[in-house]
């Protein structure tokens, strides 16, 4: 992306490594997409949630009016989008309409379509152009900017995927404007998470005015946004496929996709991350890492977002065999992010089956 393909005030986040792309963070920003595609492309696969039919069908119209071919495939929506069954349908259209390797997917919708467009595009043809058009505080800040694509099985979620760096990603605020008030909160997760890893700013901002933040037209939605795209950029830059730092990206998701797992997906993904960090911060503070006050700091945030901090007590056993098959397992040795405090996330490998338990205590209902 250049200056001129862009409205003025866009804010532009780099994502470096060998295949770097630019996170575009602004408003009316879809009739850049053309540009964006750039000249080579012939064919776009627009792949979609339900609920954005009207949206699709513009974003159709507007790259036929700039000369391109543009199907769309309409998903299954949240986590039923993650199905082989439904990258095969998608794989299905671009084939019939003979997509080459010089096409490309778009992905519009939250974290969810976001995933299984990538996945489509990482692996059609070994790999076609993808641009993430994420329209889910959660896809905005976290799902769409890493490169991460996959797809989920009966045993677990994204077992099934590959590392895979989009063209872009258009974080377009407009599209925010119009989510449910439980969809921009249960986003916040994520947000949040950044906040406790990282910068400790995006939490300042959260208590000084739990309402203004999470209204999209405000700055500091903007600003925290900015502030949890940043850093994956950041960390995603340094350690694109996950062998080192950034796995501290994952604080509150291993207890989090074992909950979405027995939750059989109905659970959205950052009340599932609410809880996971809440286990997380009482196993450090178990473990002699964390102190009460920032424990409880973890609840009174959340909780200021409506999000859940409790899980059912009698679902332990379920949920630890669910840990141990979970990809950030290393040898059947479970691997849980903690924090020494805030901003100073640590490894903790392998703790006993009992302080697990415990900690869980905490959080069961």
């Amino acid at each position: 992306m250049t200056e001129s393909t862009l409205p003025a005030g866009t804010t532009e986040i780099r994502v470096g490594g060998a295949d770097g792309y630019t996170v575009a963070v602004g408003t009316d920003l879809l009739g850049a997409l053309p540009a964006i595609l750039g000249p080579r492309v012939a064919k776009v696969l627009i792949v979609h949630a339900p609920t954005l039919g009207a949206r699709a069908n513009e974003l159709r119209a507007l790259l036929v009016d700039a000369g391109l071919e543009a199907l769309i495939a309409e998903v299954p929506d949240a986590e039923g989008a993650k199905r082989v069954e439904v990258a095969a349908f998608c794989w299905q259209i671009m084939g019939q309409a003979d997509f080459t390797r010089t096409d490309a997917v778009i992905g519009l919708g939250g974290g969810a379509v976001t995933d299984l467009a990538g996945f489509v595009a990482a692996t059609w043809l070994r790999g076609v152009s993808y641009v993430a058009v994420p329209t889910s505080v959660l896809g905005m800040v976290d799902a769409s900017v890493g490169g991460k694509t996959a797809i989920n099985t009966n045993e677990g979620k994204n077992l099934v995927g590959t590392f895979f760096a989009p063209r872009a990603v258009v974080v377009d605020l407009d599209l925010a404007r119009t989510l449910p008030r439980n969809e921009i909160l249960t986003g916040f997760a994520e947000i949040v998470k950044a906040g406790f890893i990282a910068v400790p700013e995006i939490l300042d901002i959260v208590e000084a005015d739990v309402d203004r933040v999470t209204d999209p037209t405000s700055p500091e939605f903007r600003r925290v946004v900015e502030l949890a795209i940043a850093l994956k950029a950041e960390v995603v830059s340094d350690d694109f496929t996950e062998q080192g730092w950034r796995e501290i990206l994952n604080y509150g998701h291993t207890l989090g996709h074992a909950i979405e797992h027995a939750e059989r997906y109905q659970w959205r993904h950052g009340a599932a991350v609410s809880v996971g960090m809440v286990f997380a911060a009482e196993l450090a503070r178990l473990t002699g890492h964390l102190d009460d006050a920032t424990v409880d700091r973890h609840r009174a945030i959340l909780e200021s977002l409506e999000l859940p901090t409790t899980y059912g007590v009698g679902r332990w056993q379920g949920l630890l065999a669910t840990m141990r098959r979970d990809k950030k397992a290393r040898a059947g040795m479970l691997r849980f992010i903690i924090l020494d405090g805030v901003g100073k996330p640590v490894v903790l490998e392998g703790p006993e089956d009992h302080l697990l338990f415990t900690a869980y205590q905490e959080v069961g209902v």
